[in-house]
């Protein structure tokens, strides 16, 4: 395998294909000078030691902040068969990295255009090979896939020989789409974890197992999350895919169970609904305050037509006819007329000079409506129960999108005005405060005393952390979720938070942590469809043919489980699975499983 990359992505892939699936790996990275970020071992042990003990000592107690616990591997080797330092993935440089004999390729450069450059370099030196690519721009992904996929195709049939390209794939993928899912999920409370393919519908959900011990069955509890130790030896730690018994011993803990498993197409839409479209509502034109006066002018002309009907007795048409005239001052005077007509003429002009100065009035709302149409709106008074999301990068465009999708309103922070995510937020009419969130009064502006969650998802971990503790202080049991980077630093974080704030929701995600499976699975010829987050762990769900698995063929779905490591859920084309239905040869179907648990299937 060689991996190709300038940031967190690429040292953290060649460590799951090392480290997790036993694979020769080499990494090729740019020298130490450029490279935007150190590799993932051990760069912040320090500051996360530091802050765990400062900020632990102001709490008054130890949170540890230990990391997750070794398995029963005491932990995956890291050492890569070979590291080269490069500017860019020239093809002298692919060559020297092996490309010409390697199994896959995964090229996962931060510019999408590096990584385009260098698969075409790639598929000409091995067109048998399997690549994998980081690409933001989905419609161009796609394009290339079907263009890379081609050459293998043709260079194949020019080669001859029976099978020759079978194993040769590409695989477009975007770190931003794989993690943004589970990052919108954490900051929503009740929102599932959702997993779609060919028709299915995987939801889990976090939720209290009964204290009596009657929980759910093992076939649908995935994981059981950390939380108190009823005895009072400390605090446990996350388990994945636990069996029936584990289960019932862990009354009163919290569990990722399975809440549904369906066809898809009897599910409501998740495409965006007519409020984001980005269509200006007719009402949005005018003011409240302009609205209502236009309507009590129009409720003036139709009293006055109706009382001159009754004076003159002209018929009810012309009565209002004649009114729209003396409105607009176009009649003649009513000289010689009865009294009665004569003061009705006088409203009726009176009410066209108080006509002139609402229509200017709706003129210039109006112009200045669509004047400001492109403006990035601020947020509304009395707004509450909203995400204050944090960053409008690749990572806040894709989470802003999925929250709109799921109706939840939310109002985005964000310091570079020229951001490539305030297009969607301007297209989508969220609300945006522009300014450094480490200032004072920016998340004032974005009403966090009033909001549901924070989700702070910038690159800086430094940044999303101070915006964290700000807003705890302005709302102590406010929800938040933050994206950080190391794993050593993202453990003291959220552990000292959650001893420091018992109360309240803390959640740390690493974008690079939720979408290295992903690209290992695509690595490796095997359809991973999406990952839960269980904590700082990661729960896989993926395709896997029955055939040549002795583990899963002939055997019933509830039998085909190893707790810990991997259970199936659905077999593809069936509308149920019954626990007893026996896996035979020619089967297709959805495991969750665990890094080693997969990494043992194949």
């Amino acid at each position: 395998m060689v991996v190709c990359g300038d940031d967190g992505l690429a040292h953290r892939l060649a460590a799951e294909l090392r480290g997790v699936y036993g694979e020769q790996v080499t990494l090729v990275v740019p020298p130490n000078g450029r490279t935007a970020r150190p590799p993932v071992v051990g760069r912040a042990r320090a500051a996360s030691a530091l802050f765990d003990r400062v900020v632990s000592a102001a709490v008054g107690g130890r949170a540890g902040a230990a990391g997750q616990p070794p398995g029963p591997n005491p932990g995956p080797r890291t050492e890569l068969d070979g590291v080269l330092e490069a500017t860019e993935p020239a093809e002298e440089v692919l060559a020297e990295a092996g490309v010409a004999r390697a199994a896959a390729l995964a090229l996962v450069y931060d510019d999408d255009e590096t990584n385009i450059r260098a698969a075409l370099t790639a598929r000409r030196l091995n067109p048998r090979l399997r690549l994998v690519l980081r690409l933001y721009n989905r419609r161009l992904g796609q394009h290339i896939e079907e263009l890379l996929d081609q050459a293998a195709a043709l260079a194949a049939g020019e080669e001859g020989g029976p099978g020759t390209g079978t194993e040769t794939s590409t695989t477009v993928l975007s770190d931003a789409d794989t993690a943004a899912p589970a990052l919108a999920a954490t900051a929503v409370a009740g929102t599932s974890k959702v997993v779609q393919t060919e028709g299915l519908l995987l939801r889990a959900v976090e939720r209290p197992l009964p204290a009596d011990g009657s929980g759910s069955g093992g076939q649908y509890t995935l994981a059981l999350l950390s939380g108190g130790d009823p005895d009072g030896g400390g605090e446990q730690q996350p388990r994945l895919l636990p069996d029936d018994e584990e289960v019932r011993q862990a009354a009163g803990r919290h569990a990722v169970v399975l809440e549904h498993v369906s066809s898809a197409a009897g599910t409501p839409s998740a495409a965006p609904s007519g409020r984001m479209t980005g269509v200006m509502p007719l009402a949005s034109l005018f003011s409240r305050r302009l609205r209502w006066s236009l309507a009590g002018l129009a409720g003036c002309v139709v009293g006055l037509a109706v009382a001159l009907w009754l004076v003159t007795g002209i018929h009810p048409l012309r009565a209002f006819y004649v009114t729209l005239l003396d409105l607009f001052a176009i009649d003649d005077p009513a000289l010689g007329a009865p009294l009665g007509r004569q003061l009705l003429q006088l409203l009726s002009a009176l009410l066209g000079l108080l006509l002139l100065p609402l229509l200017l009035a709706a003129a210039l709302e109006a112009f200045g409506t669509f004047r400001t149409a492109s403006a990035l709106r601020r947020p509304p008074r009395g707004l509450n129960g909203h995400v204050v999301l944090l960053g409008l990068g690749k990572i806040g465009t894709r989470v802003l999108t999925r929250l709109r999708e799921l109706n939840i309103p939310v109002v985005c922070v964000e310091s570079d005005p020229d951001a490539r995510g305030l297009a969607t937020a301007r297209r989508l009419r969220v609300p945006v405060v522009l300014g450094d969130v480490t200032q004072e009064g920016v998340l004032e502006a974005a009403q966090i005393h009033r909001a549901r969650t924070l989700l702070a998802v910038t690159s800086a971990d430094t940044t999303n952390l101070e915006a964290v503790l700000y807003a705890r202080t302005v709302r102590p049991d406010l929800r938040v979720v933050l994206r950080l980077y190391d794993d050593d630093f993202a453990t003291a974080v959220y552990r000292t938070l959650r001893a420091a704030y018992p109360h309240a929701l803390t959640r740390s995600r690493s974008v690079t942590h939720l979408a290295a499976p992903a690209f290992a699975g695509a690595m490796l010829g095997r359809q991973v469809l999406g990952a839960v987050a269980v904590e700082r762990r990661v729960l896989l769900f993926a395709a896997v043919d029955v055939d040549g698995h002795p583990q899963l063929q002939g055997r019933a779905v509830g039998e085909a489980f190893r707790a810990g490591a991997w259970r199936v859920l659905a077999v593809l084309g069936r509308a149920d699975t019954p626990s007893g239905h026996v896996l035979e040869k020619g089967d297709r179907v959805v495991v969750a499983a665990t890094r080693r648990g997969l990494a043992e299937l194949r």
